[in-house]
């Protein structure tokens, strides 16, 4: 199984080409899908997170998180914000990796296997699980024009992207970048030209 780590930045079109890609026969994954699986009421994830933030980061009926108290909370510091982080990063890590092992010794399994990577700083030391990492780059004021089309607020925007890793960085670490800063018809031009390589080059392999 070929596995790509497929990165962005918010509003970039990562989700748009992972989508693509799926639909071409490749299994995907969402890194932010893993990310509140971990926090599923009662999870390791989640009562380590109570013991650090306080029992009513939690609806006591429940056992839900109590998203806003916590967001609250984890992100009054950057201290705080580190140590959420440090809680929840290992459980997301192991899933992945959990993951990909259940889907690549699936009898049907995959010819490739697309990982969405919101946060590819935060995953470094993951990245030699993946046979190629592929970044979609597209202009600021453009994503922040999309964001907004979306609903998302100019202050979340910038608040999010200030937490995201750098265009700069994103192609320091890929072996393929995918510019998105024109339509949806020029993006899909891009990825079925990446596609057909990654078919010829699996291909040859056999």
């Amino acid at each position: 199984m070929y596995t790509v780590f497929l990165a962005g930045g918010m509003a970039s079109g990562k989700s748009t080409v992972a989508r693509m890609l799926e639909e071409k026969g490749a299994y995907r994954i969402d890194l932010d899908c893993i990310s509140r699986d971990v926090l599923a009421p009662g999870s390791g994830c989640v009562q380590e997170i109570v013991r650090a933030f306080g029992e009513d980061v939690v609806d006591q009926k429940t056992g839900r998180l109590n998203r806003h108290q916590l967001a609250m909370r984890a992100f009054a510091t950057p201290t705080a914000a580190k140590k959420l982080e440090a809680i929840e990063m290992p459980y997301i890590i192991r899933t992945l990796k959990e993951t990909l092992v259940e889907v690549s010794l699936k009898e049907d399994a995959p010819a490739v296997c697309v990982v969405e990577v919101p946060l590819l700083d935060r995953i470094e030391s993951l990245l030699m699980l993946a046979d190629e990492v592929v970044a979609v780059v597209s202009p600021y004021e453009l994503r922040k024009k999309r964001a907004q089309l979306r609903g998302v607020s100019l202050k979340d925007f910038e608040q999010r992207v200030a937490g995201q890793p750098s265009d700069e960085y994103l192609r320091s670490k890929a072996a393929t970048v995918i510019d998105n800063s024109k339509d949806e018809d020029l993006l899909a031009t891009y990825v079925n030209a990446w596609w057909d390589a990654l078919m010829t080059k699996l291909d040859m392999r056999h």
